[in-house]
C-alpha cells in the first residue's frame, strides 16, 4: 500500500513578468480604444463647426 504514488499537479505562484506584459498590453489596447475614440469625437466637433462657419447650418431653431 506505501508504493502508491498519486501525480498532483503542482501549484506554482503568479509569474511576475507575464502579470506585467500582460498588463501592458491590457493598458495599450484599452489606450488605443480611447484615443481613437478621441479622434473621432475632435473630427464630428471640427466637421460641425465647420459647417457652421460656412452657413450650412445653424444653432438656432427656424420657426
Amino acid at each position: 500500500m506505501a508504493g502508491h504514488k498519486i501525480a498532483h499537479a503542482t501549484m506554482k505562484g503568479p509569474s511576475v513578468v507575464k502579470e506585467i506584459i500582460i498588463g501592458a498590453v491590457l493598458g495599450l489596447a484599452a489606450g488605443g480604444l480611447w484615443k481613437m475614440h478621441h479622434w473621432n469625437e475632435q473630427r464630428k466637433i471640427r466637421t460641425f463647426y465647420d459647417l457652421l462657419e460656412k452657413g450650412e447650418i445653424s444653432v438656432v431653431a427656424e420657426e
